[in-house]
């Protein structure tokens, strides 16, 4: 079968503005909650988009750590690609694709850096060896090899072996605030269903449909 031939005609579900949640927020939270019960692979993760100062857009993909009515945290190192970035420009882009769903949910908002209590907590949650894997990766950076990052490993082992690994200054996590959410649901025929929130000044939310 030819790339071109590839193809999937969406059958499972609907999306009308006259059904969804006032609040974008209590939509996710519904929507959420069915890909949860959906017991989707990985479902927290998102597909983050951030721009360089020239202007290139790059992509990769994160995981949600948590979400509320002031937006979705993930955590990383600052001096990444995309934490460089998100200090030139805060301005950002999620996407959730649930393909057992059809469905998709974009994000676009402000990200900031969320206190140091919250990446404190969250830190001292992970694995012992994912925290010293936060030291030992020097994300981003060109290395000559994998045995940098070995080398690095066997040497934070040793310094923190009768203490507890704390967490790295450079790294933390990133609230994306958002100003638009957009909700997708797979059709047939390619003529999906799309529902979008606009935050408005008074910070109301409007909602109104987009065609495919």
């Amino acid at each position: 079968m030819s790339i071109a031939a590839i193809r999937k005609d969406y059958m499972k579900e609907s999306l009308s503005e006259n059904q969804v949640e006032q609040n974008p927020f209590r939509q996710f939270d519904r929507w959420w909650e069915e890909a949860m019960k959906a017991e989707i692979d990985e479902v927290n993760a998102m597909t983050l988009a951030t721009v360089s100062p020239e202007g290139k857009p790059s992509a990769r993909v994160v995981l949600l750590k948590g979400y509320d009515d002031y937006g979705f945290v993930f955590f990383t190192n600052y001096e990444s690609k995309k934490g460089k970035e998100l200090f030139e420009n805060p301005n950002a882009t999620l996407l959730f694709f649930w393909k057992e769903l059809e469905r998709q949910v974009r994000i676009e908002g402000i990200c900031e850096k969320v206190s140091e209590a919250e990446s404190d907590a969250y830190f001292y949650s992970r694995p012992e060896g994912s925290r010293i894997g936060a030291w030992a990766s020097p994300q981003s950076q060109v290395i000559a090899s994998r045995d940098v990052l070995d080398a690095n490993l066997i040497d934070l082992e040793k310094k923190f072996k009768d203490t507890p690994v704390t967490r790295p200054p450079h790294w933390g996590g990133y609230r994306i605030k958002p100003e638009l959410m957009e909700f997708w649901q797979g059709r047939p025929s390619r003529l999906h269903d799309r529902i979008l929130y606009t935050q408005e000044q008074n910070r109301e939310w409007q909602i109104a449909r987009l065609a495919p």
